[in-house]
């Protein structure tokens, strides 16, 4: 994929080659309405369970155009809602049961790459977030204290320790999770691609889902009919008619560095790719590429009026900019202009209780997954392994995590949805400012916990 249609450094660096749209109408088993890694994970493992049922998946663009070849990276086993919150609602043993299923999908993702010979630069050196300020310091810690009794084998480094992997500016200590591997997106998303095609099934690029209904997807080229409809929009599921409410699509914006010589990374340290970021309230990631640049990303673009979804939106100079001094600020090293070659963005699909989910209406024949938050590397691994089980009718420990079946409250009408989200950004960008001058909590940050649902 070459010239405008570039999305970002990693689909910039593999062969991308529309396959062909949706020729007219058509018949199947199964039809899935995205080919991003919640339909592709779903299309794979429907498809090992009986290689004889007939798959179709959709994609408006190519596999992969959406959040599944633009994220960080990180194949985590992090899910939007804490492991507390879930337990609130829940209860704290199918809490755990959740951690523990999103700590085997990091391997499980690792184990299918392996064995279908897909080389998306898989490591897994784990996550370190690093406490940079005397607050940053007190919520890692008491992030640390609170997850201790669900398993999710967060624990805090010292100063010298968190150093020793990352070795940013100011260091005061961090978490670390051995649960996450560095990948490269786009290869992954494009191998899946291919490998469920080897399991027969059929995938249409260039054909936007117009609308789904009970039994049926409705393209510009045709109708598939099919018992079993699969929505994996993610981000762009609010063009979907009466779907408006359903998910916020909120960009998320990324930068990458040109490859850095070995005096940067012997002083920099990641050398086993950690995923790394920081405590701050205003969400920023990056890693190591295996070609040992720094991809790196963050939230603050701001949401756009009726979840208006557009190439334009890709790209917001001051983000990009203020990502661009955010690594300075934590690698000064690069210097005063870091040698930066890419600059993309994209959609993610935010839920009004920021609470990820997946389930079957078997009445109707309608399945969906989503609402990843930006964690749905791993999740949608997850997400399609549930799928597959539910479609099937197999009871399994995966169909009886608290997620499974999960209704999102729908987002507040216009204007007060655009009002809200981005007052919310706004609040997050001077809560972070406030505590980096202040050095105490800003406690009307506190607010913005009960909305996103923490």
């Amino acid at each position: 994929m070459t010239g405008p249609d570039v999305v970002g450094y990693w689909l910039s660096t593999v062969q991308v080659t529309p396959r062909p749209p949706l020729p007219g109408s058509a018949e199947a088993d199964v039809v899935i309405a995205g080919a991003g890694f919640t339909g592709l994970w779903t299309a794979y493992y429907l498809a090992l369970e009986d290689p004889s049922r007939r798959i179709v998946v959709l994609d408006a663009h190519v596999a992969g155009f959406g959040a599944s070849g633009r994220n960080g990276g990180w194949c985590s086993g992090l899910f939007p809602a804490s492991p507390a919150a879930i337990a609130r609602r829940h209860g704290v043993e199918r809490a755990i049961a959740l951690v523990a299923a999103l700590q085997e999908t990091v391997d499980e993702v690792g184990r299918v790459a392996a064995a279908e010979a897909i080389d998306c630069d898989y490591v897994k050196g784990g996550t370190v977030v690093l406490a940079r300020t005397p607050v940053q310091e007190a919520r890692g810690r008491a992030q640390v204290d609170e997850e201790s009794e669900f398993g999710t084998g967060l624990y805090w480094l010292s100063a010298a320790e968190a150093r020793a992997l990352c070795n940013a500016t100011r260091v005061r200590g961090g978490t670390y999770s051995p649960h996450c591997a560095a990948i490269h997106p786009g290869k992954l998303v494009r191998g899946l691609a291919q490998a469920v095609e080897r399991l027969g099934v059929t995938i249409y690029e260039q054909t936007p889902a117009l609308n789904l209904r009970p039994g049926t997807v409705e393209t510009a080229a045709g109708t598939v009919r099919a018992p079993v409809v699969v929505r994996a929009t993610e981000g762009y599921t609010s063009a979907l008619p009466g779907h408006g409410r359903l998910l916020a699509p909120l960009y998320s914006l990324m930068v990458a560095t040109e490859p850095l010589p070995e005096s940067f990374w012997a002083h920099a340290g990641l050398a086993r790719r950690e995923t790394f970021s920081d405590l701050r309230r205003m969400i920023i990631y990056g890693q190591r590429t295996a070609d040992d640049r720094l991809a790196f990303g963050g939230r603050g673009a701001p949401y756009h009026f009726r979840s208006r979804v557009d190439p334009a939106f890709d790209r917001d100079a001051r983000v990009h900019d203020e990502l661009a001094s955010t690594l300075v600020d934590l690698f000064p090293a690069l210097g005063p202009r870091p040698p930066i070659t890419h600059r993309w963005g994209g959609p993610l699909g935010v839920p009004r209780d920021w609470t990820a989910s997946v389930g079957f209406d078997r009445r109707n024949g309608l399945a969906w997954g989503g609402g990843y938050v930006g964690d749905g590397v791993a999740t949608s691994n997850l997400a399609g392994r549930t799928l597959a089980d539910l479609i099937v009718g197999q009871d399994s420990r995966l169909t009886r995590l608290p997620w499974v079946g999960h209704r999102w409250p729908r987002w507040e009408p216009e204007p007060l949805r655009w009002l809200a989200i981005n007052a919310g950004l706004r609040a997050t960008e001077l809560a972070d400012v406030r505590e980096d001058r202040t050095g105490k909590p800003f406690r009307p940050a506190a607010l913005l916990g009960r909305f996103i649902g923490e």
